[in-house]
C-alpha cells in the first residue's frame, strides 16, 4: 500500500503560469526581446531555471542573455504580488483528505524553496507536509531523483511505498529515476506526450481519481 504522496507543485497543486508570464514578458521587452503568450510559455516550462530560459530565449538563447534575463527575472518574480498564483480547484482539500486517512505528503519542485515555504505559508499552512524540497544551488534539478530521494530518506520509506504525482515528462523521468509509480494530472502545463506515456499508472482528469489508486 502506498503511504506517501509527492506532489509536483507548477502545474499540479499550484496553476502558477499567469504570473510568469507577466514578470518573464516584461523583463523580456526590457531587453528587447520578443514577448511570449500564455501558450507559447507552456513547452518552455520544467527543467530548471536556465533551461527555461534558455528555451524562451530560442535563438537569443546565449550564456551571456541566460544570466542576465534570469537574475532579473528572479529579482522582479521575488518582488512581485504574485496574485495570479493560486492552488488549483480542490488541491488543499485533496491533501487534507488524504492527511486525514493517514497518507503522508510531500512536494517536490524545481522552483526555489524560498517560493515554494512563502507559497505552502500563504495557502496550505495548516497541511503537514513531511518535507518540501525544492531547488538550491546545491542539488541537481528533477528529473535527477535527488529531492525525491531525500524525501524517502527522511520518512524512512521505499519507494515502492511512495505516489509521485505531477503533470509533465519533467515529471515522468523523475519517477522512473526514483523507481517509483507516479500519476499525471490533465489540467496542468503537460501535453499528449505525457498523457500517452505508458509508464503512469493513471492519467486523471480530476483530483478525486486519486483516492481509486488507495485502500482506504
Amino acid at each position: 500500500m502506498k503511504k506517501l504522496c509527492i506532489f509536483d507543485f507548477d502545474g499540479t497543486l499550484f496553476d502558477s503560469v499567469e504570473d510568469v508570464v507577466i514578470c518573464f514578458n516584461e523583463v523580456l521587452s526590457e531587453y528587447g526581446f520578443p514577448t511570449l503568450t500564455r501558450d507559447e510559455y507552456i513547452p518552455c516550462l520544467g527543467g530548471n531555471i536556465d533551461d527555461i530560459v534558455s528555451k524562451i530565449l530560442g535563438p537569443n538563447s546565449t550564456p551571456q542573455n541566460i544570466e542576465s534575463i534570469k537574475k532579473t527575472y528572479l529579482d522582479l518574480y521575488a518582488s512581485s504580488k504574485k496574485e495570479k498564483t493560486i492552488p488549483f480547484p480542490d488541491a488543499k482539500e485533496t491533501l487534507k483528505y488524504l492527511e486525514d486517512k493517514g497518507i503522508l505528503l510531500a512536494i517536490n519542485s524545481n522552483r526555489l524553496n524560498f517560493s515554494l515555504n512563502e507559497f505552502v505559508l500563504k495557502y496550505l499552512s495548516d497541511i503537514d507536509f513531511v518535507s518540501i524540497e525544492g531547488q538550491n544551488i546545491d542539488s541537481p534539478p528533477k528529473p535527477d531523483p535527488f529531492g525525491v530521494n531525500n524525501i524517502l530518506n527522511k520518512t524512512n520509506l521505499s519507494s515502492d511505498e511512495a505516489l509521485y504525482i505531477g503533470d509533465s515528462m519533467t515529471d515522468i523521468q523523475t519517477a522512473q529515476n526514483a523507481g517509483m509509480d507516479c500519476v499525471i494530472v490533465e489540467w496542468g502545463y503537460g501535453d499528449e506526450t505525457a498523457f500517452n506515456h505508458d509508464y503512469p499508472l493513471k492519467v486523471i482528469s480530476e483530483f478525486s481519481q486519486l483516492y481509486d489508486l488507495f485502500d482506504f
